[in-house]
């Protein structure tokens, strides 16, 4: 957009190249004026401008499924959404989640593919729950001794790692299966004893206090499954919940795994499909959770904020290997061009959305928007358009300098 850089005529198309890599337009004769010739938009049949009008998002939406089998076609295998085993420290298994279950509904969320699972757990909000309660006094306990454990294991040898592995493996399991405050706390200091020992250091002098709150925060939810071909709903799971130091916000963890869906032509297709609606739904979903208040400022990034986004996960994905960053970048790319198809469509003045509703109202009332008043609203949407994209863009260079 912005100032024409260079411009050249091919047929009756001029193609031109623009300053600002912050958007691009395709602009008919007869589109936004008033136009004599039978052959320009104006004049074109209601039928044609309407497939006109969303010719634009539904190709982003084919560009996305393209995409889309992009990132899937290297992977081994595809994620299901039933639970095919736990850890052998599970927490979630010992609050109402079983082996078998096949997860359709999560946190008030329909649950057709694992995006849909991933979208619904990390947008689960933190719950007040009874902090009197045994679970929080294991997972408390539980977090003094990971703590322990990752502090005297900084200068461990490698046998002494994986030593240390084991007796945490150990102690996980003995406190999830405790059902008594004072047994837990005694195999908290037990094994914060052990540890030192495998790592030739000397004991604890004193052990760390249990904080018992009334309310805590955590996460929890309702969930629906199908089990043994029947849906139950299971009310208030737990997650096991991590906090990132003393005063951090807790972290959620998984402790289960899904069964593998096999690859072949038949899954490919079908989850390249299913995944795109997948993730149109969660641009929906977010969207709507700006609305409602869900989301704030902070969860929203322009051009710029998206620049810094894709050079963080190729950053992080590269410590793995090359072709897994070339296919995270590809997986953004496709997220932004789902995201470019949904948002277009949004029924604003200025989007194709809005149009298409101006065309929606001619087709039903027989008469066209005065094109005067037609452009004033798309004229409103516009700046109200380029205000938002000034706040984000000024928002997300804030962050870049000063971070947040």
């Amino acid at each position: 957009m912005g100032p024409k850089l260079f411009s050249f005529k091919k047929g009756e198309t001029v193609y031109s190249l623009r300053l600002f890599p912050i958007g691009g337009y395709c602009a008919m004769e007869g589109e936004d004026e008033e136009s004599d010739s039978p052959r320009a938009f104006n004049n074109a049949k209601i039928w044609k401008r309407m497939i006109i009008v969303v010719a634009g998002a539904f190709m982003n939406i084919v560009l996305g499924l393209v995409l889309m089998m992009i990132t899937l076609l290297p992977q081994d295998a595809f994620s299901s959404t039933t639970v095919s085993s736990f850890t052998p420290y599970s927490f979630t298994a010992s609050t109402g989640l079983e082996k078998g279950d096949k997860i359709i509904e999560f946190n008030d969320y329909a649950i057709n593919t694992s995006t849909d699972f991933s979208f619904a757990m990390y947008t689960m909000p933190l719950s007040d729950v009874d902090g009197t309660t045994i679970e929080i006094y294991k997972q408390d306990c539980l977090y003094e001794l990971r703590n322990h454990c990752i502090t005297v294991s900084e200068n461990a040898k490698d046998e002494e790692i994986d030593a240390l592995n084991e007796l945490w493996d150990e102690a996980f399991s003995k406190i999830i299966d405790s059902d008594d405050k004072d047994s837990i706390y005694k195999l908290m200091c037990e094994y914060m004893d052990k540890f030192s020992q495998c790592v030739n250091t000397d004991k604890l002098e004193s052990y760390p206090e249990i904080e018992i709150k009334e309310t805590r925060k955590r996460f929890q939810t309702d969930m629906t499954v199908i089990r043994d071909g029947k849906e139950v709903v299971l009310e208030d799971v737990q997650f096991f919940t991590y906090k990132n130091g003393e005063d951090g916000e807790p972290t959620l963890s998984i402790d289960f795994y899904v069964e593998p869906i096999e690859k072949n032509v038949g899954t490919v297709i079908s989850q390249t499909f299913s995944q795109t609606v997948s993730v149109v739904r969660m641009v929906w979903g977010s969207l709507v959770g700006m609305v409602t208040g869900q989301f704030g400022i902070n969860e929203v990034s322009g051009p710029v904020g998206l620049a810094s986004a894709i050079t963080e996960v190729a950053g992080e994905s590269l410590k793995v290997s090359f072709t897994n960053a070339v296919m995270s970048i590809v997986y953004v790319m496709m997220v932004i061009t789902v995201n470019l198809g949904v948002v277009n469509m949004l029924p604003f003045p200025a989007l194709d959305g809005g149009r298409f509703v101006m065309l929606l109202f001619e087709a039903i009332f027989r008469r066209r928007v005065p094109a005067k008043i037609e452009g004033i609203i798309n004229g409103a949407g516009l700046v109200l358009l380029l205000l938002l994209m000034a706040v984000i863009t000024f928002k997300d260079i804030w962050v870049l300098i000063f971070g947040g």
